[in-house]
């Protein structure tokens, strides 16, 4: 079995307040290689940057003053593009997941899982982190990364982030 992340495919970081051309580039790419997964029987799991009303009052939102992902808003909510029915959605309440790193261990210890890939937004912030979590709570399960299923906050820390994860052994690649 394969396990794909789809990273915070948000409306707010698709077209809404953080949302940027680049995000809404890779949608139906994005949408695709998920279908592809549940097609071929493997495991599909998306994540949801989940933030409180107070959010401005949070660490993050006086580092990053732009309210998003509120808990219940359509800027919360996984763009309808992108979502699969019947796939499990993890809230996170910040940028990575200790709750995904254990969910996907938990799965490699009931199931023999050959990889997981991580896909979506952005590649600078959550994408790296749950990348990088994710490898090394599994220093020995293969961890992917498609760049062309991810966009960052810029071009410029999209490119970075990518470079730093092939640096701890994250395999990147592109399928365009």
């Amino acid at each position: 079995m394969k396990i794909l992340v789809v990273v915070d495919m948000q409306n707010d970081f698709i077209d809404g307040a953080l949302g940027t051309p680049e995000a809404v580039e890779i949608v139906d790419r994005v949408r695709a290689k998920a279908e592809q997964y549940q097609k071929d029987g493997d495991c599909v799991i998306y994540t949801r940057d989940t933030h409180p009303e107070n959010y401005l009052e949070t660490q993050e939102g006086r580092k990053l003053p732009v309210v998003h992902c509120v808990k219940g808003t359509r800027g919360w909510e996984i763009a309808d593009k992108v979502y699969l029915q019947g796939c499990e959605v993890l809230d996170k309440p910040t940028f990575g997941s200790i709750a995904l790193a254990e969910r996907v261990a938990s799965l490699c210890e009931a199931n023999e899982v050959a990889s997981v890939e991580l896909i979506g937004l952005c590649t600078d912030i959550c994408v790296i982190s749950n990348a990088l979590l994710l490898k090394a709570r599994l220093p020995e399960l293969p961890i992917l990364v498609d760049a062309s299923c991810c966009a960052g906050v810029t071009r410029a820390s999209h490119q970075n982030a990518l470079e730093a994860m092939k640096m701890c052994q994250i395999e990147v690649y592109s399928e365009e």
